[in-house]
């Protein structure tokens, strides 16, 4: 297949292109036009991407697939409204402009699979989550909620719309894991205010295999849940963590000191609790490489 990716450069965008291109399909990175040409993943290639004005280049024609992973990083600075303003646009109009090129297409893809994350059900305690559960409150899920609002309005245009609800990625290189791993490593790891919230994870490995799962899979179709079927409270997480690394977890992080460090970020991205299933998934039949948090942190830190 030929397969437009618009957030190459990001951690799933990276393994992701990188998969798809050793699988044989052509990728298409879609850069804007101030990336410099040297920088960002290697494989395919390059389509110039103007989402302020919605052009698309010509290299885009032809596209089966198309795979919006666009977005600023969520835990990039903190919330101050500039921050959130950048989130949001990010998100919300680069998606509307990303749809609003390929309404221009004569020969349009059938799929687009578009990320979004599970913010979009807040803050909701030991309740469990599925794809039919209602939105929570609070700027993640708004945002999320606008953002997956724009990836559906494809649907008129006769393409199958795919929307990716990440949970948190575990991948030894970087993302949420590669940012625990320093302070356990120095033995000053610990649980993060109560301890008592859910953490719906997924490794990067997973991540990938879902994506081409719903890529291929043509009955797969609107929220998906990409998370694992069994997620963890953050005090069973620290644990499971120390004892992979061989390190103690004797340095809980209180609240209030999260919270003056990150301001809004902290209850958003640490202390709210999210216990979200992979319902679409299971019933679609997909396979979870990595199920267990113990068994998948021991697999990726036997890496090298």
């Amino acid at each position: 297949m030929k397969i437009l990716v618009a957030g190459s450069s990001g951690l799933v965008g990276i393994a992701l292109g990188s998969t798809l291109a050793r699988a044989g399909h052509t990728v298409c990175r879609l850069v804007r036009p101030k990336s410099a040409s040297g920088e960002g993943p290697k494989e395919g290639f390059a389509v110039a991407w103007n989402p302020a004005t919605g052009e698309l280049g010509g290299a885009g024609v032809g596209a089966d697939t198309v795979v919006n992973l666009a977005g600023a990083s969520i835990a990039g600075g903190r919330w101050t409204a500039e921050r959130k303003a950048l989130l949001r646009s990010s998100r919300i109009d680069t998606t509307r402009a990303l749809v609003g090129a390929l309404a221009k297409m004569n020969v349009r893809p059938s799929v687009l699979v578009s990320a979004s994350a599970i913010g979009i059900y807040g803050d909701r305690g030991d309740e469990t989550l599925t794809e039919e559960s209602k939105p929570g409150t609070g700027f993640l899920a708004d945002l999320a909620k606008e953002w997956e609002a724009e990836a559906l309005k494809a649907e008129a245009l006769g393409i199958r719309v795919v929307l990716a609800r990440f949970g948190i990625i575990l991948a030894r290189e970087d993302g949420a894991l590669a940012k625990m791993l320093t302070p356990f490593k120095l033995g000053l790891g610990g649980r993060l205010g109560s301890g008592k919230q859910w953490m719906s994870w997924v490794t990067l490995e997973d991540v990938v295999a879902i994506l081409r799962f719903a890529i291929e899979n043509a009955t797969a179709r609107g929220a998906i849940n990409i998370v694992a079927p069994r997620p963890v409270q953050n005090l069973e997480f620290t644990k499971i963590l120390a004892k992979a690394i061989h390190r103690p977890a004797l340095f809980p992080a209180p609240e209030f000191a999260l919270r003056l460090a990150l301001g809004e970020m902290a209850n958003a991205l640490l202390l709210s609790s999210q216990r979200v299933t992979p319902q679409a998934l299971e019933k679609l039949g997909y396979q979870f490489l990595h199920a267990d948090l113990t068994s998948a942190l021991a697999a990726m830190l036997a890496k090298s």
